[in-house]
């Protein structure tokens, strides 16, 4: 039997800042994905009526810091974790320059390097479509979650759309692709009742489900991507009009909560 390609998680180890940089990639996780994501992570913390000042977040797969640092905001003791050293010093540099106390580890999300319910929170984001394993990756993060406590989530549906455009526009049609290729694999993408699954079995009941959806059309997005792949555009251009946003519809990303048992 052939073994099932991986993802290419190298993009993550350029020997130079791709994280911080708006003409970069990666920053478009702070100017178009963060404020929606982030919008329903406060609120689910207000509506649940959890204290977040002095209480202690692990961020898994934490890249350069661009989620840790928005958590980091709202008071909360934040660690980050990933596998890749150079995002981790990334991550690192960038918090001391905005004088934030976040701690940085290099490490993978199958062997978490801590104890038994070390931490009140968990997040994990852009992350469980790129792991080997998913259900090691909920095991560790359910072992390292104090009873009741919160793990908040997003990653990619597995359907007809997440195919066209993160496969086939984003990474293997020249005239739109802004990934590497194999920067995500098909068939690693999760369809949101077997994660509800997986996280069930792993102690975490989910509470709420949501979309994160494009705030703009698939003829707008075409637009915007070759506006960045003819040269007229940069990273940061395409940043600022590729905007995502809380909704009902899952069939391309979505976001979630779940409590431990």
């Amino acid at each position: 039997m052939l073994a099932e390609p991986c993802t290419n998680n190298t993009v993550y180890d350029a020997d130079h800042d791709i994280w911080w940089n708006p003409d970069e990639l990666f920053f478009m996780l702070k100017t178009s994905v963060n404020p929606a994501r982030m919008g329903y992570f406060k609120r689910i913390f207000q509506d649940q009526n959890v204290p977040v000042q002095g209480r202690t977040l692990l961020d898994v797969g934490c890249g350069g810091g661009i989620l840790a640092e928005e958590f980091a905001g709202l008071s909360v003791t934040v660690t980050g974790i990933d596998p890749s050293a150079s995002s981790v010093a990334t991550a690192r540099h960038h918090a001391k320059q905005q004088g934030l106390p976040i701690s940085y580890s290099v490490g993978a999300g199958e062997s978490l390097p801590f104890a038994d319910a070390s931490f009140d929170y968990v997040s994990c984001c852009d992350v469980l479509e790129h792991v080997q394993n998913v259900d090691e990756v909920l095991a560790e993060i359910s072992r390292v979650l104090k009873p009741g406590g919160i793990f908040l989530y997003d990653t990619v549906n597995r359907t007809w759309l997440s195919w066209l455009f993160l496969i086939k526009i984003a990474q293997d049609w020249p005239r739109w692709a802004f990934m590497e290729p194999n920067q995500h694999r098909y068939e690693r993408f999760i369809k949101p009742s077997e994660l509800i699954h997986k996280l069930a079995a792993n102690g975490l009941l989910n509470q709420n489900t949501r979309g994160m959806v494009g705030d703009y059309n698939l003829l707008k997005t075409l637009y915007y991507l070759r506006q960045r792949t003819s040269g007229r555009w940069t990273f940061r251009q395409l940043g600022q009009c590729m905007k995502m946003r809380e909704g009902r519809d899952t069939n391309l990303c979505y976001m979630g909560w779940a409590r431990k048992k």
